[in-house]
């Protein structure tokens, strides 16, 4: 495993992390102890950045992942999020950035995860009706107590990373990036490496669309959101997969597989940048990994941005509901 420093901290991060979101909610059907040896493996493998959130299956994501650290707390950066609330039924009640809601919401994760302290502690969206100041001010506070180390944003705009960075140190900014969303690169990316932040890059894989396991919406399981995402629609799925032809032919050269060449194109963008995939089996691990010391040559690359140039992709990365909280 090779790694990659987190902001300006004294933290090392493998260069690929393990998103765990998937493992209690969202892509269908989902195995408790499958995903509990996945996270071990990944561990074993040398991966140390692990991702989850609150909001992933109510607050059961974390418990997930608290009892498969229990004994290896001391291998993992571990990183949760606050900020989309949800109801105890499942229900999504919107954004808060409010500073009395970060400190329940910290005070009840390290509790669901069994640790003292959260390694990396993110705004998972930005609350419009609260300054970021003030929700900034809030995490700062948390730093100061002991309960997290180092903060980070999610989905957030430059001019917004801007603001909260004069409140305190941000270390790291997660936002989706990949060969089909390719927003990031307008500005983001230069604003994370003036202020000397780490990109994480969740859904690396097109939620598993470059994987190339996703032809037609009737590949999708039942019970999985992506049925719900414009870019998986009957028309805009079509449309898509012709990039994923365009990888499979550059994979055959490369002798990998879409995965691994998708993986090491997001690696290969900026030295700050740290993709989560999100997996909940070992095979689909493994492979993931095999992307850590992939190196791509310029010819390679620049074959890639032909396949993949910046607006090919058809439909927003999300509903339209959802879309109007990022980027904010």
């Amino acid at each position: 495993m090779t790694f990659r420093k987190l902001g300006n901290s004294d933290i090392n991060l493998s260069s690929i992390g393990l998103g765990c979101m998937g493992m209690s909610e969202f892509y269908g059907k989902y195995d408790d102890n499958e995903s509990l040896a996945v996270i071990r493996k990944a561990v074993d493998e040398g991966v140390n950045f692990l991702d989850t959130a609150d909001m992933y299956g109510v607050g059961k994501n974390e418990e997930l992942v608290g009892k498969a650290i229990k004994n290896i707390r001391n291998k993992v950066v571990l990183a949760t999020k606050f900020g989309n609330v949800r109801g105890k039924d499942g229900s999504f009640l919107g954004v808060s950035g409010k500073p009395e809601y970060v400190k329940q919401a910290c005070d009840e994760s390290l509790k669901r995860l069994g640790v003292d302290v959260i390694d990396l502690y993110y705004q998972h969206r930005v609350d419009p009706n609260t300054p970021i100041e003030d929700t900034v001010g809030a995490m700062a506070e948390l730093v100061k107590e002991g309960k997290v180390r180092y903060l980070g944003l999610s989905e957030a705009a430059p001019a917004t990373i801007r603001r909260a960075a004069k409140i305190h140190p941000i270390s790291a900014l997660q936002t989706e990036y990949s060969l089909w969303t390719r927003d990031p690169e307008e500005e983001i990316l230069d604003t994370c490496k003036e202020l000397g932040i780490t990109f994480v890059a969740y859904s690396p894989l097109g939620r598993g669309f470059l994987s190339g396991r996703f032809r037609s919406v009737d590949d999708i399981p039942e019970g999985d959101f992506r049925k719900n995402h414009p870019r998986f629609n009957e028309e805009n799925i079509k449309h898509n997969f012709a990039l994923v032809e365009r990888l499979k032919e550059i994979a055959k050269e490369k002798k990998c597989t879409t995965t691994q060449l998708a993986l090491a194109w997001v690696m290969a963008q900026r030295d700050f940048i740290v993709p989560i995939p999100g997996t909940k089996r070992i095979k689909y691990l493994e492979e993931n990994l095999g992307a850590a010391n992939l190196t791509l040559s310029e010819d390679e690359l620049k074959k890639l941005d032909e396949a993949a140039p910046h607006g090919f992709t058809k439909g927003t990365r999300y509903p339209e509901r959802s879309m109007s909280a990022v980027n904010r």
